[in-house]
């Protein structure tokens, strides 16, 4: 079992990976968006392995109008968990 500030190569984290996230979310919902992306990107980065890592990046990048990153990040994150509903729906409205 990792540890839950361990990041799925073993490496030590600030956070773990749903911490960060929620962090992540309170940048977004406060309007600091490149702060959220940049939090949800080194999330990413911590833990490569998860789903839900880039539907939050890929969300980031919708509400910030970068529809070619969050296509891109949406995709990769259905690629990880094919039955996210989220991804799905999101890359409908997407493309």
């Amino acid at each position: 079992m990792l540890d839950k500030n361990r990041s799925t190569d073993n490496k030590w984290t600030p956070f773990s990976e749903t911490r960060m996230n929620s962090l992540g979310y309170q940048y977004l919902q406060a309007g600091r968006k490149e702060e959220a992306i940049e939090l949800f990107k080194l999330n990413v980065s911590a833990y490569p392995e998860s789903a839900n890592t880039y539907d939050s990046l890929g969300e980031a990048y919708m509400m910030s109008g970068e529809v070619e990153l969050a296509i891109e990040n949406y995709s990769k994150s259905l690629e990880l968990d094919p039955d996210n509903k989220n991804a799905i729906e999101k890359l409908k409205q997407l493309k």
